[in-house]
């Protein structure tokens, strides 16, 4: 393979990470807003793009093959395809956890869901998938370092909700249905942990030392 289709093959790998990181967006948001305003259409969006993001995890994984087998990358390139390797199994566990959130709403339809909190929660997972993804695809560390860090805010708000369904329940609301609003939370904020590894695996990519790597030597 000439040098310059290779280039070529190496910017659609990451053109393709980042149309698979937009479908986990539109999955989550979808995914959040059918519950939260109870909509039936954004259910079968959010399971209809997870569909979508386990037939791409399957070609992106067929791209990186070829990759790897066509030509002996250089090291910066070798990372950038393993890296992506890696981080397309936590996009798809993105994806499966928004569809986990859209059937959890199945049976929260007449719950009380308004919760600004919650809303937060699935607007910070979102930025957090986005800025990850875009991270690893412009090979941009000071951004994928500000995704890593974001994961504390997620965190915060996870605890905050956690700790407001808490008071909803001593105020006499109906336990299933708190029990399964504290599910759809902890699924957001695993979201965030996967974002976080995205975002390592984008450091990776620069600079060849994993974050978790660095911090075990330090």
């Amino acid at each position: 393979m000439m040098r310059s289709q290779y280039d070529e093959e190496l910017r659609r790998l990451g053109g393709e990470l980042q149309r698979m990181g937009a479908l986990c967006e539109e999955a989550i948001a979808d995914a959040s807003k059918a519950l939260l305003e109870n909509d039936p259409a954004l259910r079968e969006a959010a399971f209809a793009a997870d569909d979508r993001i386990d037939g791409m995890e399957r070609d992106i994984e067929q791209l990186c093959l070829r990759l790897l087998l066509r030509q002996q990358p250089v090291a910066a390139d070798l990372r950038f395809i393993s890296s992506a390797l890696k981080l397309i199994s936590d996009l798809e566990r993105i994806g499966d956890q928004a569809s986990d959130i859209a059937e959890l709403s199945r049976h929260l339809e007449k719950a009380p869901l308004r919760s600004e909190r919650l809303a937060e929660m699935a607007r910070q997972a979102v930025q957090m998938v986005s800025g990850g993804v875009r991270a690893y695809a412009a090979r941009d560390l000071e951004l994928a370092r500000q995704i890593i860090a974001a994961d504390d805010v997620l965190d915060g708000l996870f605890i905050d909700y956690k700790d407001e369904l808490a008071g909803r329940l001593r105020g006499g609301e109906d336990s299933a249905a708190l029990l399964d609003l504290l599910m759809v939370a902890k699924y957001l904020e695993r979201i965030g942990d996967h974002a976080t590894n995205v975002a390592e695996w984008a450091e990776y990519a620069v600079t060849g030392v994993h974050p978790r790597t660095a911090e075990r030597r330090g």
